[in-house]
């Protein structure tokens, strides 16, 4: 596994909400955007946020949800969207360098959204 995220309304509430309750835990607050702010761990690989969906729907239990897998390379992270869509998934984005993470997004044939990265 590589990171999570979650959907927020109000960004500056989640980000003082998961300040506050990653204190005395491994995680820390190292990036964000203005749609995106990661809190990361000792290990690079584990990561959490907090975004605001990228549809610019309102953020749900649901929508602004996915997984992610740590693949361990970009040439990984290519080969896997690539399979994806050839088994019938779907684009959310294609492979390319996002934030700390080189990156690519699809949704499996149940519409569920996951997330390759390095």
């Amino acid at each position: 596994m590589n990171y999570f995220v979650v959907g927020t309304n109000d960004m500056p509430a989640a980000i003082n909400f998961y300040n506050a309750l990653f204190e005395h835990t491994p995680f820390t607050q190292t990036y964000a955007t203005d749609r995106m702010t990661f809190w990361q761990a000792e290990d690079p690989d584990a990561a959490f946020a907090v975004a605001t969906p990228f549809n610019q729907e309102a953020a749900t239990n649901g929508n602004g949800t996915m997984l992610g897998f740590n693949v361990g390379s970009a040439d990984e992270v290519t080969r896997l969207y690539h399979k994806a869509l050839a088994l019938g998934g779907s684009c959310e984005g294609e492979p390319k360098q996002r934030g700390p993470k080189f990156s690519a997004y699809i949704r499996d044939l149940d519409k569920n959204k996951l997330v390759f990265g390095d």
